[in-house]
Formats: C-alpha cells, structure tokens, sequence
C-alpha cells in the first residue's frame, strides 16, 4: 500500500521514511515510530493500517543515521543489535527526523505520534518537544528518561500487566509525571500489540488499537486548543 520516500531533516540528513495515504480525504496525519527493529514489515504493517483508517500515515527509519536500512527480526541477536543502534543515534537527531515526517503529513490536518517501545518512549518525547495535537505511547521502555519534561499535547499510554521492563511503580512514575494522561494498562505482555512476536496478544492488541482509533479521532478533528502548542 505504501513507498518509501526520501525527506531532509533540519540538519540536511536524508531521512527514508515509509508513507501511506488514505483513499479518500484525509482525516489528518499519523507519524508512526519504530520499535528498536527498524522500518520492518510490521511497522510498515502499522502505517498502511492508520492509512486505511483514513490517515495520512509515515514512519521514519530512524536508524538509518547509523546504518541503512536496517530491518530486524525478534531474536535475541535481533534485540541486541537493534538496543545497540538505539544507543548511537541522540536524541536531538530522532526529533529532527520525526520533525521532518511532520513537516511532511501536516498538509493533512493536526499530526499524531504513535509509538511502540523505544518509539513508544519518543511519541511521549514528540509531546512534548514537537508541534503535535496528540501521541500514543506503547509500552515506552524509555519514557521514564524524560518525565522531567512536561507534556504539551494530549498522551495516551498503553502497558501491559506482565512487562518486566515496565513494572507497576514504574507505571505509577509516569501517571504523577503526566496526571492528564490517558492510561491504559492490559493482562499482556511487551510488545502485545505486535502479531510477528511471541508476546503478540490478539485481545490487548484490538482493544487498544480502537482505544489508540477513538483518541485519534477525539483528538486530531477537534478544534484546536489555545495553548498554541498544537499543529
């Protein structure tokens, strides 16, 4: 359904991004962020999905800064590598990068983060550093590396119950971090909502995938607020 495409981030760097449109008019626009395994064909998977749900959608490859084209699996080997790529790329380069995807979708109307893990944790962060009207933040192993920022834009969390990585104090963190959050917590593990892994959980993945839908829409086609924060 979607192409990759080539966009310029501030700094002049060639970010590849994978983008899908909608059939009819859009309902605004949709910046999906990877999990630490690359553009791969679940993500790819993601963004043609909020493409049919009427969203102008793109993911960024945001390890590309590092290596191109990286693609990875689920092993143990695929985890390493994909943790070790995370570390090299600062943090400053994957707000350029998510920045210029925005650039890219807003002629569709107010722009979302949607992320998943290492992408959960930089939704979160495109709250509240980037001009967005929303973001969803999946299960983001990194959001507690930034609750000393404040949250300009509507959050929407998503946790699962038997995630290690995630614990409830570490959940209790983020809520008084963000009290305006929108928290949603689900009897699953990491990475549920992706169907090419173990921990996939068909039940926590539709509830929160309409959950993450009805916030979208609440939130992307209503007026804009006065804060000035929002696209």
């Amino acid at each position: 359904m979607g192409q990759f495409i080539q966009l310029s981030a501030k700094d002049g760097f060639a970010v590849p991004a994978y983008v899908a449109e909608p059939a009819g008019t859009p309902k605004g626009g949709v910046v999906v962020v990877q999990e630490i395994f690359g553009v791969n064909a679940h993500i790819r998977e993601v963004v043609d999905g909020f493409a049919r749900e009427g969203y102008v959608s793109i993911a960024p490859s945001l390890f590309d800064r590092v290596k191109r084209g990286v693609e990875l699996g689920y092993s143990p080997e695929d985890v390493q590598l994909g943790r070790g790529f995370a570390l090299q790329v600062p943090q400053e380069k994957l707000l350029a990068d998510i920045a210029a995807c925005i650039n890219v979708v807003k002629h569709a109307g107010p722009v979302a983060v949607v992320g998943y893990c290492w992408g959960g944790s930089l939704a979160h962060l495109a709250a509240c550093e980037l001009p967005v009207r929303a973001a969803v933040d999946y299960y983001g192993t990194r959001t507690l590396e930034n609750l000393h920022l404040k949250t300009r834009a509507p959050v929407q969390y998503h946790f699962g119950d038997r995630d290690k990585t995630l614990p409830p104090e570490a959940i209790g963190k983020i809520r008084a971090a963000d009290p305006g959050g929108e928290f949603h917590v689900y009897a699953a593990d990491h990475g549920f909502n992706c169907d090419h892994r173990a921990a996939f959980d068909p039940a926590a993945e539709s509830l929160a995938r309409q959950r993450t839908l009805d916030f979208l829409e609440r939130h992307l086609r209503a007026p804009a607020p006065d804060s000035g924060n929002s696209n």
